[in-house]
């Protein structure tokens, strides 16, 4: 454990995980788990896209069951993982939701509908009982009501795509992260460049995350620049871990400097 602490950490974190896109992470996560022991963080959704109710796929949580038992980690990610919400005149709104992504669920969800989508999505996992700690919003997009939310209820901490936040009261700390556009081949080809060097700037971050997308699954250039960033990470001697798992020590070491 003291060795773990003093060690730099890297988060492979798998977003959108539903029944739909397990085929996409299938051979990847195949892959992982015969480099040894690696946790992983899994982002599940529990109806994407409204149509793929978790409870309505018994077979798909018996392997979430399955990962939770060999040391993973589940988190909440979104409820529909879905923007369907009336769009306003504002700019930036349009851009966020229309050109950044169609799924930022929570970006303008008042506090009751936050509260009561939050709340359903923590009995879903009290119900096939699943460890909960974090949520996570889709595309990291929350309203101020979505924060007011989290504020009351029994979850350890959230995210956005360079911080984790401790809850109830938000705390940053820094955690960067790498993550890919691979909607397209331009995309791919400059998510590479950028991420290369974002690699060697945070060469001696505390940790680093991976943060995957199905998409991302579904193309061979952007499936073995994860598999190769994972590889060449755990070769330089980056512990893999849970987000969990690397709060707990964070609060370790919060309490040895007290």
């Amino acid at each position: 454990m003291v060795e773990s602490m003093n060690r730099p950490a890297l988060l492979l974190v798998l977003h959108d995980v539903a029944p739909p896109t397990w085929a996409d992470y299938q051979p990847f996560v195949k892959a992982v788990d015969a480099l040894g022991d690696v946790p992983i963080t899994w982002l599940v959704v529990p109806d994407y896209h409204k149509h793929n109710n978790l409870d309505a796929h018994p077979s798909f949580c018996r392997q979430l069951s399955a990962r939770v038992a060999r040391g993973d980690e589940l988190a909440l990610h979104g409820y529909f993982h879905s923007d369907e919400g009336p769009m306003t005149l504002n700019p930036r709104d349009w851009f966020l939701r229309r050109v950044y992504t169609h799924e930022g669920e929570f970006y303008r969800l008042s506090q009751e509908d936050a509260l009561a989508r939050l709340r359903s999505g923590i009995e879903m996992f009290h119900r096939h009982d699943w460890p909960l700690e974090g949520f996570v919003a889709p595309a990291w997009l929350m309203s101020q009501g979505t924060r007011q939310a989290l504020r009351q209820l029994p979850l350890s901490y959230t995210s956005d795509s360079q911080h984790l936040y401790r809850l109830p009261d938000f705390t940053a700390i820094e955690a960067p992260g790498l993550v890919w556009s691979a909607r397209s081949a331009w995309r791919r080809g400059v998510s590479k460049l950028v991420n290369d060097r974002r690699e060697q700037r945070w060469e001696h971050a505390p940790v680093i995350r991976l943060g995957l997308h199905p998409v991302d699954m579904r193309h061979e250039f952007s499936h073995q620049y994860w598999l190769r960033t994972l590889e060449r990470l755990l070769d330089k001697g980056r512990v893999p871990m849970t987000k969990s798992q690397w709060l707990a020590l964070q609060n370790n070491r919060m309490g040895c400097a007290a």
